[in-house]
């Protein structure tokens, strides 16, 4: 008799089918939308095969690093995205300022173009049977799962991330904290989708899921402010006499740095004392 697969490969199965036909896409040509796109589906697979890790961890030999071969592309798609972010404020910067910045628009047009062209190279390198070869792992090990032992995973998974909240809770919460308290969030508002998608009740109630959600939003412009204060120091740092315009949007940026990192720091400490214990 066939052992019967989970009804959660379902979600994964539509993940990947998607996730396959934008990998496709970008073989004929790097665009960032799709990119993002992408990178989004991929964060979901690679969930999904650290939650079936947590079912068979016991299962001798089977380390459950089936989503290895993708870690690279995975890695340039989050350059992809981080770029698009900076290029974004870069624009938003011209606009509001109706300043030229035109060495810094050639610095970004060449990074661009690097990134692009090293991002196409490693897609139309890649082999489609690590795709096929991640469909089939994730489907075998999908076999024959119990509710409960999904649910359980998903738990055990959540919790991981709710003991690293803990340990920035206790500490002064830096720039990278609150990167990966971001990440965190992602992660557990994965996971509280896929328990309510199968049926089971969330770890949190609504009005917490509400506060997660604010959260995390906060910290999307605080994150993006941080990439291009990082790009813009970088590109300054390398000229020996730069334009006093760049100077003075990196203080601005710096300033904006500090509002939306104390506004960030401040929803965090709320968040955690009401879902850490």
């Amino acid at each position: 008799m066939q052992t019967k697969v989970s009804p959660v490969f379902q979600v994964f199965e539509r993940q990947h089918t998607e996730a396959k036909a934008l990998f496709l896409v970008l073989g004929k040509q790097i665009k960032s939308k799709k990119c993002i796109e992408l990178l989004g589906k991929m964060e979901f697979l690679e969930l999904y095969c650290k939650m079936l890790g947590k079912i068979h961890f016991e299962q001798e030999g089977l380390e459950f690093d089936i989503f290895s071969s993708f870690k690279r592309l995975e890695k340039y798609l989050r350059k992809v995205h981080h770029l698009k972010l900076v290029e974004r404020n870069f624009l938003e910067q011209e606009r509001k300022t109706k300043q030229s910045y035109k060495s810094y628009c050639q610095h970004l047009t060449k990074q661009k173009k690097k990134l692009y062209n090293d991002t196409f190279d490693l897609v139309v390198g890649s082999s489609l049977k690590n795709w096929e070869h991640l469909f089939i792992e994730a489907l075998q090990a999908s076999k024959g799962l119990k509710p409960l032992e999904i649910s359980s995973a998903i738990h055990q998974v959540i919790n991981e991330e709710l003991g690293f909240l803990q340990l920035e809770m206790k500490a002064n919460l830096d720039s990278n904290a609150l990167k990966e308290t971001f990440d965190a969030l992602k992660t557990i508002i994965m996971l509280e989708n896929l328990l309510i998608h199968l049926g089971f009740n969330p770890i949190f109630v609504e009005s917490i899921h509400g506060e997660i959600k604010a959260l995390k939003d906060s910290l999307k412009p605080w994150y993006s402010n941080q990439l291009s204060l990082q790009s813009l120091t970088h590109f300054v740092a390398e000229k020996e006499a730069p334009s006093q315009k760049y100077l003075d949007w990196i203080i601005e940026l710096k300033s904006q740095k500090k509002v939306l990192f104390s506004q960030a720091e401040k929803q965090a400490h709320q968040l955690f004392s009401k879902i850490l214990v």
